[in-house]
């Protein structure tokens, strides 16, 4: 396969001293720790934080905001992140992102109360707004066809697929046997391959794109994703009457629909309109946003489940995600690049939505007594295997047929779907859940005990929730069989212009 020069050689200009093929995968490698250390950070405080908040002192209400401050931050700026990442020297970028984020969470470790902690949050999702895109972009650089390309992104799609299980299982092990300032600490010890690997491996790409960064569209794309993902996280904490919610959702769509309209004029678009005006890439943006809302729930939920329900240490309930862990592993790095060379984007993706679903139907017979092994593993197996093969599918034809120059933001317009999903589902599903929790107590008043009435009541919000996670990914699938229309990554297609 060829290679690409300006992606591999060395620092100083030369050439890396071993083969370039073998320098592209290695590059792989420390691209692939950062895109960990992103995605991970977004769930290992997520049973880490009762610690937090015994150590900080912050209240229930304060709780979400850890999680919530790093999610506005990623998801608000990744438009501008890519659209820099295309303009601007890559390689510079992404060592940028690495010791910013790497410093932020050495201060966020550090925190001696809430509002430091939020303040290193932040800035762990600013800089994650330039490793994500960047990563995603070099990875298509570097494998512009063929196998290569599908195993590649193959390992890309393992690492954010498992990242979030993975964080679950670290963030139980570090607080659990150290502190929950470890899992701020952690990142530092992640981000020094991938500062090294990027050092040694990674050159800046020759071709850009042209002009100024579009700072009309830079500041209306940004305002309106931080309000709109700012709103699903309201209506998460206030509930979905909240007229801070709805004010968030109107302010966010007159911010994108201003976005809109300048980006069609604008010399320089940080969104160029390309790139959505093809069919296959607006299916798979549609796709990926779906299967995340249907999808981040079930972290949420499965992690009380384990503590609350069935009474597991923190270490112990972080550990019962790693089945999932290794089947979303099997999915995005064996199976899907199998299936990528065979098949049309559009019969991987749609199965695989549909193994996600049936997924789902089998989680929305969650008891409290029910069986992990008989229950959760079998459902894990599907949902694993059905989004890896999508998620593997997807991120190819996300940037599949781009331009180097526009390949930053295809991949930043991949991720805020997917960032924006997260942000969504959370919300959508713990009000789905907590209402139906809700109505089934108040139908059923004598069970009041959280071993007895309660218990079955919060898990038959979760089953409800889970019901309607598989209506989305039936959705999601009806949809990409209807606008998914690109060949076999391996075919090829011409550069969009």
């Amino acid at each position: 396969m060829p290679t690409i020069p300006s992606a591999v050689e060395s620092a100083t200009g030369e050439r890396a001293p071993h083969d370039p093929g073998r320098a592209r995968w290695l590059a792989l490698g420390a691209i692939a720790f950062a895109q960990l250390m992103v995605i991970l950070d977004a769930t290992v405080v997520n049973i880490a934080l009762p610690s937090m908040q015994a150590d900080l002192g912050f209240s229930d209400a304060a709780r979400q905001w850890v999680v919530t401050t790093y999610v506005v931050a990623f998801g608000g700026l990744l438009m501008l992140g890519g659209r820099l990442a295309d303009m601007w020297d890559r390689r510079r970028l992404f060592l940028i992102g690495l010791v910013g984020f790497a410093l932020a969470s050495g201060v966020g470790g550090a925190a001696p109360n809430l509002a430091v902690l939020l303040v290193a949050r932040a800035g762990q999702g600013m800089f994650a707004t330039l490793l994500t895109p960047i990563a995603m972009s070099l990875v298509a650089v570097m494998f512009p066809g063929g196998r290569e390309r599908s195993i590649a992104f193959g390992v890309f799609s393992a690492v954010g697929m498992a990242g979030s299980a993975v964080g679950l299982v670290l963030g139980g092990a570090l607080t659990e046997y150290l502190s929950w300032r470890w899992c701020m600490y952690v990142n530092i010890v992640l981000a020094l391959p991938a500062v090294l690997g990027a050092l040694l491996l990674v050159r800046p790409v020759d071709e850009r794109a042209d002009g100024r960064v579009d700072v009309a569209g830079a500041a209306l794309g940004t305002a309106g994703v931080v309000a709109v993902v700012y709103g699903f996280s309201t209506a998460e904490s206030a509930g979905w009457g909240s007229p801070a919610c709805w004010l968030c959702f109107v302010v966010g769509g007159l911010a994108l629909a201003a976005f809109a309209a300048v980006e069609r004029r604008a010399a320089n678009p940080i969104l160029p309109p390309r790139i959505i005006a093809d069919r296959t890439r607006a299916g798979v943006y549609v796709a990926v946003l779906l299967s995340q809302i249907a999808n981040y729930g079930q972290f949420l939920f499965l992690a009380y489940y384990f503590q609350q329900i069935k009474g597991w240490a923190p270490v112990t309930a972080g550990a019962a995600f790693l089945p999932m862990t290794l089947f979303l592993t099997l999915g995005t790095a064996v199976v899907g690049p199998w299936l990528v060379n065979r098949l049309p984007a559009q019969r991987i993706i749609v199965p695989g939505l549909l193994l996600a679903a049936l997924a789902f139907i089998l989680f929305a017979q969650m008891r409290p007594d029910s069986s992990y092994w008989a229950l959760v593993i079998p459902a894990h197996a599907l949902m694993g295997i059905g989004l890896g093969i999508m998620f593997n599918s997807g991120s190819n034809s996300a940037t599949l047929g781009l331009a180097t120059s526009d390949t930053g933001i295809g991949s930043a317009v991949y991720s805020t779907f997917q960032q924006l999903g997260g942000a969504t589902g959370t919300a959508l599903m713990n009000t789905i859940a907590t209402s139906a929790t809700a109505a089934w107590i108040l139908s059923h008043p004598a069970g009041t005990g959280q071993t007895g009435g309660s218990a079955v009541g919060t898990v038959h919000g979760y089953s409800v929730a889970f019901w309607a996670s598989s209506a989305i990914l039936l959705v999601a699938a009806a949809l990409a069989a209807l606008l998914i229309r690109a060949p076999r990554p391996g075919d090829g297609r011409p550069a969009a212009k």
